[in-house]
């Protein structure tokens, strides 16, 4: 065993901590109470929603065969995961005085949160080239983006997710932890953790800073200029068909906006917290997972008719 392995052993065998106690959202009782009915809620139209979508697409030919709703389908599956990260935790919590995450459970959810969050973000970018190719050059869309193209395209955005979740609970497991142990937050993430540690953290927040701050900053400017050429094509160069475009590029640009702004106002500024950081939590974790197949669906016809079809062909009566 090499001796850098024996030395990060022997700080965490130093480190007194073995679970965090998390402040949540609320002290009161009542607004507890209140709150876990609202999350509930939440919490089964992420799960309803995004089954939803991911059966339709799976079930449509058409729509299986098209490489937005191939996409789209995966960022459904990223969504369901996203929204059983933390929010299963939250909800138990808001029924129990005591919130308590072993140290092992904090790690864990720091993983998957950025596994799933910066997979999301990699797709994201992905759908945009995608329209890209399919409005600025759509007599070759077929043959550029291939379903071997397709597949390449959503293992490389798994792959970027997971070296950058890899990269953020290191930066977190090699630091002594002693007290205090109080988490301002209703789950685990690295900014919050790291300034329990009882050690100088500037190191590490400039390194967070330049692994998930310039990593949503990077990806959501190169987003918005995408949309941005998307939209000048679209406006100098198509007549018919801006309409459909164009409400494409809404739906996409809301889900980037609700995705990309909460995580660039978190992740970008090191050294500070302020007590608007929890609602950016919230819209990241829980709201934007339950908003995409709303958005998505609601926005798209082609969505729409593959649904009643489904609803035709299962004898389901569900809501549109």
């Amino acid at each position: 065993m090499s001796l850098g392995i024996l030395d990060l052993m022997k700080k965490r065998n130093d480190s007194k901590v073995t679970e965090f106690v998390l402040l949540g959202l609320s002290s009161s009782w009542e607004l507890q109470l209140f709150l876990f009915l609202i999350f509930l809620l939440f919490y089964i139209t992420i799960v309803l929603g995004n089954l939803l979508i991911m059966v339709t697409v799976r079930a449509d030919a058409h729509l299986l065969q098209s490489p937005m709703y191939y996409f789209l389908g995966h960022l459904s599956f990223i969504d369901l995961c996203l929204g059983c990260v933390t929010v299963p935790k939250m909800l138990g919590d808001f029924l129990q005085q005591a919130k308590i995450i072993s140290f092992s459970g904090c790690l864990a959810q720091i993983y998957f949160l950025h596994f799933l969050g910066a997979s999301e973000m990699f797709l994201l970018t992905v759908m945009a080239y995608d329209r890209y190719v399919a409005i600025c050059n759509p007599l070759h869309y077929l043959t550029v983006m291939n379903r071997q193209l397709c597949f390449q395209l959503v293992f490389a955005c798994w792959c970027g997710g997971f070296i950058h979740s890899i990269t953020q609970v290191s930066l977190v497991i090699q630091m002594p932890f002693c007290g205090p142990i109080e988490l301002d937050n209703f789950y685990c993430d690295v900014p919050q953790v790291i300034k329990l540690a009882c050690t100088d953290t500037y190191v590490v927040e400039v390194l967070m800073v330049s692994n998930s701050g310039l990593l949503s900053l990077v990806c959501f400017l190169v987003l918005l200029l995408s949309y941005a050429i998307i939209l000048v094509t679209v406006r100098t160069r198509f007549r018919q068909g801006q309409s459909k475009a164009l409400s494409t590029c809404a739906s996409h640009l809301t889900v980037v906006s609700l995705i990309f702004v909460p995580c660039v106002f978190i992740y970008l500024r090191p050294f500070c917290s302020f007590s608007v950081d929890k609602v950016f939590s919230v819209f990241y974790t829980v709201i934007t997972p339950m908003l995409n197949p709303l958005i998505y669906t609601l926005r798209n016809a082609e969505m729409k008719t593959a649904m009643k079809k489904l609803r035709k062909a299962c004898g389901i009566l569900l809501p549109y």
